[in-house]
């Protein structure tokens, strides 16, 4: 080594270093002191984390030596993926079964969990919870397997949703009353009734206010302000048909209803400013979506208002996947929404197959699933990978930026993981099976819910009284 010139050289095997993967360079970094000390350099794991996550959750760092901190964070979180593709049982996950339900379970929902957008992989504690047709809801520590609080029993409940910037829970039951619960504590916050016998549930929040938007069993949609649940307007969207398909544009401008249960009735777009801060002098700004015969829809995450809709094609045969923007038109004296075509293209969907179930993973990317089969298609239509590893219909599924998960009714979960093909761009990769017991007590599973180091999944008991799955993987 040249000790006249020590920086030179050292900025000249940091730059060699960049060329190299996290193993080669913990290689590289045992040859002698002075390729150790360069490939310690925090710029180089920090620029591999970087590279490899996008984002990465620095408040974990916590108060490790710069130095280190971003080697262990890298090393330890492929450590971990490497053990959530694998998913070998005893080695690299615990599972915990949840019981105290005495009915069915509606729902699930994580009140914490570790974002799959910025993991702290260092603390894993998640609280998720149910909600069911005895009455009750439960919060449970899934790491503990134990429960943490229950509800006082009320009629049979419909739906759970969660906010969990705030910490509460929102259900709705059999009668169309609406309950908040403080998600630490279960204690109930508010209530307010509706009279539907069935609800379908929405949060949102627009210039920090929160709203509450609840889809009736009469096809209206009505939207609550605030922590008492107080009305603010009131939109028919589908006369007497139950409104079971409720989404809001992640830019909050606006709100899809619509039902699953007609073929003629085409979706509604309103805009949320309309139905929050209603005008005394005039009906909320709605728009009717030109599909009929919705039978799933999503919003694209990545872009503020492109929405995504499997529904019958004109002649009700076969299915259609239609891909549509939605925005505003101002003038002097009116305003009007503008829904605008995007793409459009047939699936391989069975015609008689009515759950349908659909996610989107990024700009381009979604994910179609129907009977035993899971389809991965790009915006404009192309089928980036198929799969049929079910023996009996997906019941749910769960998208995130790492993997899917497959909830079916043969009493198997499915982890399969998104990988970038050289040819074929970003895929999906079918990784392991999760079991959840014996089908002499169990029928199969039923929901299906994950953050990034955990899945839960509700399993519908013989006996009437639903148990819930847990699997932990372990860092």
């Amino acid at each position: 080594m040249d000790d006249q010139h020590p920086y030179l050289i050292d900025d000249c095997l940091i730059h060699i270093f960049t060329f190299l993967n996290d193993q080669a360079l913990i290689s590289a970094s045992c040859v002698c002191k002075d390729w150790h000390r360069a490939a310690e350099t925090p710029w180089l794991w920090r620029r591999m984390c970087l590279q490899r996550w996008t984002f990465c959750n620095l408040s974990v760092l916590g108060s490790e030596h710069v130095q280190q901190s971003w080697k262990k964070y890298l090393l330890r979180r492929c450590h971990l993926e490497m053990k959530m593709k694998k998913g070998r049982s005893g080695g690299d996950y615990t599972c915990k079964s949840l019981r105290g339900h005495a009915g069915r379970v509606i729902g699930l929902v994580y009140l914490q969990g570790n974002s799959a957008q910025l993991p702290d992989i260092w603390n894993s504690s998640a609280i998720v919870c149910s909600a069911s047709a005895d009455g009750t809801v439960r919060a449970w520590n899934i790491q503990n397997g134990e429960q943490l609080w229950c509800s006082p029993v009320q009629s049979p409940l419909t739906g759970i949703i969660r906010d969990e910037e705030l910490g509460v829970v929102i259900t709705a039951d059999s009668t169309g009353l609406i309950k908040t619960w403080q998600g630490q504590t279960g204690q109930e916050v508010a209530s307010c009734s509706t009279g539907s016998s069935h609800c379908t549930l929405l949060q949102h929040s627009i210039n920090n206010s929160w709203f509450l938007s609840v889809g009736t069993c009469l096809g209206s949609v009505y939207t609550l302000a605030g922590s008492a649940l107080t009305r603010k307007s009131s939109v028919v969207v589908c006369d007497t048909f139950t409104v079971n398909i409720l989404l809001v544009s992640p830019d909050k401008k606006w709100i899809v209803a619509g039902t699953k249960d007609n073929h003629d009735c085409c979706p509604k777009v309103m805009y949320t400013e309309s139905l929050t801060f209603p005008s005394e002098d005039e009906e909320p700004l709605c728009h009717i979506v030109p599909v009929a015969g919705c039978q799933a829809a999503v919003f694209i995450p990545t872009q503020p208002a492109r929405l995504a809709i499997i529904h019958y094609n004109d002649q009700q045969k076969n299915k259609t996947l239609t891909v549509l923007d939605i925005s505003i038109k101002r003038t002097k004296y009116k305003s009007e929404i503008l829904v605008q075509q995007v793409a459009s293209f047939p699936l391989t969907v069975n015609s008689r197959t009515s759950h349908v179930l659909l996610e989107a993973k990024d700009s381009n990317t979604l994910v179609v699933a129907a009977d035993q089969e899971l389809w991965v298609y790009s915006l404009k239509g192309a089928l980036l990978a198929s799969f049929k590893d079910h023996i009996m219909p997906i019941s749910s599924i769960c998208v995130d930026s790492f993997r899917v998960v497959t909830a079916s009714q043969d009493l198997s979960l499915r982890v399969l993981t998104w990988k970038n093909d050289r040819d074929r761009g970003l895929t999906l990769e079918s990784r392991f099976h999760l079991l959840g017991g014996s089908h002499t007590m169990s029928r199969g599973f039923t929901h299906v819910a994950c953050d990034y180091s955990s899945i839960v999944a509700s399993v519908e008991g013989k006996d009437g009284k639903d148990v819930l799955k847990a699997y932990s993987f372990i860092s």
